[in-house]
């Protein structure tokens, strides 16, 4: 018999660890490789060594860029050029007072570039590339301001570089190729309107009409929803979900799926309805599809003004809406899709385009953007204070072995402890291997370069593809990245140690990554962590509660007790919260140890049921019919029961009241069963 292992690693194949080769990207391949090669082949030429340094800031540079718009690029790539130069030169400087005065400053400096995280994904990418180059300016001191004050203007002149290049030259738009496909669903939505408008005008409609348009224009709307939805999740993988832009690419093609479901409900329900009926839906959709196009020309082009007319249109169709009777069909149906059109259209006003703005598109006091974050972190519950603190205190020891046993490469050792720590076990564990097996791949694939490439020029020349490759397949995969950038970083540092040898290099890269990976795992293991599956249960309840919230906001719109912006306001809240728990279990599956598994397959199986759940509940927002055969009191005792009994499984009991007697539609029943699955996955829990 097997004795379980009490740290028992998590099932590799579980691993995040994604290769989407539709992220690879040749021109920000091609831009690195220019801001790189250039300047060390400039070096070979002047010998002059600050353009090691102004190299090594081109490099960086290129791996700051946060993509999106250009006026939100350049304040980060400026700062990171600035900050970094002071960086380079400040602890240059304090290196040289001794490790008595530069350890404790380095690791406090270590924990802000960590915690600079809260301020969103481009300041967290910053500031892990600010600990990078503090991490590389404490390796020897810098005797005089003269020479930190010319690595300073390396540094600054070497990120010049890459931004004139990128910003100038070679501008790259990361997140385009996800906004002309979003777009591209927009424009879809707008051709189904068009035939659906056009069938609405034909005297006599047959029944081949309807099911040709069905077939036809429901078929390619969905294919363009289905492929911007994999070109934004591809973007969000490789760019950060957290940016303004793939938040908004997300909501957007949610919108455009959702507007399209209520597109087929309106077409199901126009094909048996009256003369006056169809004069109305007629006049709705006569100025929804130029709606439709505004918004798809908006997502690519940012059109502040666009929301003018958006605004115009919208206010129309619902003046349209309101010579209906309330509980007409039409009515229902087209309600939600102007809700939907309604969010669509938020996302085009100033205020939306830029973070940190208010309504009208003014930049809010920096001194509010700055506090407010800080504020609400500065608690032991933050995950981003826990994160810093604990990448601090890892870090000391490293840094601390580097200043008093100093080696040309001892360095990594710090950066990779520092590189790898993640706010959460099952992310450093990933982010631990792919460095690890990406960095003794490149580590061999240095070698060789070596043995072809034995002069300097040669080595610079090898620089060029390395660089290209490096930066085309960044997005790729992590993994692969630091397999194309391990050579790279081996030749940028034999040019200034060429008597070693590239075997040398490599394998001292090589060790110092496994050991930084290592120490990187067991620190995130054992100091703070969050134990994901403790936290399954409560998320579990807190997502229920939402749920419950959801369906009593439902029924009472259904009942005329609720407005559209309350049952709104609460699908979004269930949605974000089965978000959260289905990124909650995915990194506690990958904890170490198989002691939770029962409770968090249980939780699987009830954020499977909340999943089916709202989508029921989504239905019934279509189905203006219920209303209509299921009396108000039945429709009110249903919405108790559902609500009492989501609260109930939220408070953590299981015993729940019968089901309503009475009048029971098939989606009342769904709606039922879904709960008592619940109610029995419950037990399990725990």
């Amino acid at each position: 018999m097997r004795s379980a292992s009490l740290f028992s690693a998590p099932d590799l194949a579980r691993l995040p660890i994604v290769v989407n080769a539709r992220a690879i990207s040749l021109a920000e391949g091609m831009r690195a490789g220019l801001s790189v090669a250039v300047i060390i082949a400039l070096n070979e030429y002047l010998t002059f060594a600050p353009l090691r340094e102004a190299a090594l800031a081109a490099l960086l540079t290129c791996i700051c860029d946060p993509g999106g718009p250009i006026r939100r690029r350049i304040p980060v790539l400026l700062s990171f050029a600035l900050i970094g130069a002071a960086v380079t030169a400040g602890f240059g400087l304090l290196r040289d007072f001794g490790p008595a005065v530069a350890l404790p400053l380095g690791v406090f400096g270590l924990f802000c570039s960590s915690f600079a995280r809260i301020y969103g994904q481009a300041p967290q990418q910053l500031g892990a590339l600010l600990a990078t180059v503090q991490i590389l300016s404490l390796d020897r001191g810098i005797p005089s301001l003269t020479g930190a004050a010319a690595l300073a203007a390396a540094f600054i002149g070497g990120a010049l570089w890459a931004i004139l290049l990128t910003m100038v030259i070679w501008r790259i738009y990361p997140f385009l190729p996800a906004r002309r496909a979003v777009a591209e669903a927009y424009r879809q939505l707008s051709e189904l309107v068009r035939d659906l408008h056009t069938l609405v005008q034909t005297p006599a409609i047959t029944d081949a009409a309807w099911e040709a348009h069905a077939r036809i224009h429901r078929r390619a709307t969905r294919e363009a929803i289905e492929a911007a939805r994999t070109v934004v999740l591809d973007t969000a993988r490789s760019r950060g979900a957290a940016s303004n832009r793939a938040a908004q690419a997300v909501i957007r093609i949610e919108t455009a799926d959702q507007i399209f479901g209520g597109l087929i409900a309106l077409s199901d329900l126009l094909e048996h309805s009256s003369q006056i009926e169809r004069g109305i839906a007629e006049r709705v959709l006569r100025r929804m599809r130029p709606l439709l196009l505004v918004l798809a020309r908006v997502v690519v082009t940012d059109d502040p003004d666009a929301h003018r007319r958006i605004d115009r249109a919208i206010n129309a169709i619902v003046a349209d809406l309101e010579s209906l009777a309330a509980d007409a069909p039409l009515r229902g149906v087209m309600t939600p899709i102007n809700d939907r059109l309604r969010i669509a259209h938020t996302l085009a006003v100033p205020a939306n385009l830029t973070p940190g703005v208010d309504p009208a598109g003014r930049a809010q006091p920096a001194w509010q953007q700055l506090i407010r974050p800080l504020r609400a972190n500065l608690n032991w519950g933050s995950p981003a204070l826990r994160h810093a603190l604990r990448t601090a205190v890892t870090a000391a020891f490293p840094l601390a072995f580097t200043m008093f046993w100093f080696t040309p490469y001892d360095h990594w050792l710090t950066i990779t402890v520092v590189g790898t720590m993640q706010p959460y076990f099952s992310l450093t564990y990933t982010r631990a291997i792919e460095r690890i097996v990406g960095t003794a791949a490149g580590g061999l694939i240095a070698a060789g370069v070596g043995l072809v490439c034995t002069s300097p020029l040669s080595i610079a020349a090898a620089m060029f593809p390395l660089a290209m490759l490096a930066f085309a397949v960044r997005a790729v995969s992590f993994g692969l990245f630091m397999m194309a950038l391990t050579p790279l970083v081996v030749l940028l540092v034999e040019t200034g140690a060429p008597d070693t040898g590239e075997w040398l290099i490599a394998f001292a890269r090589a060790a110092f990554t496994i050991i930084g990976g290592l120490i990187a795992v067991g620190a995130n293991f054992l100091l703070w962590p969050s134990r994901e599956p403790d936290l399954v249960a409560p998320e579990v309840k807190n997502t229920i509660a939402a749920h419950g919230a959801y369906a009593a906001a439902n029924f009472s719109t259904l009942l005329g007790e609720a407005t559209p912006a309350a049952l709104g306001q609460a699908r979004r809240a269930a949605g974000v919260a089965s978000n959260a728990l289905e990124a909650l279990i995915t990194r506690a599956l990958l904890e170490p140890g198989k002691r939770a598994q029962d409770p968090l397959e249980a939780a699987m199986v009830i954020d499977a049921a909340l999943r089916r759940f709202a989508g029921r509940l989504a239905t019934l927002q279509h189905d203006p019919a219920l209303a209509a055969q299921v009396p108000a009191d039945t429709l009110r005792t249903w919405r108790d029961w559902i609500a009492g009994s989501l609260r109930l499984l939220a408070s953590g009991k299981t015993d729940l009241p019968p089901r309503p007697t009475g009048v029971e539609t098939d989606a009342l029943a769904r709606i039922a069963r879904q709960i008592e699955l619940m109610s029995g996955a419950m037990e399990r829990l725990g």
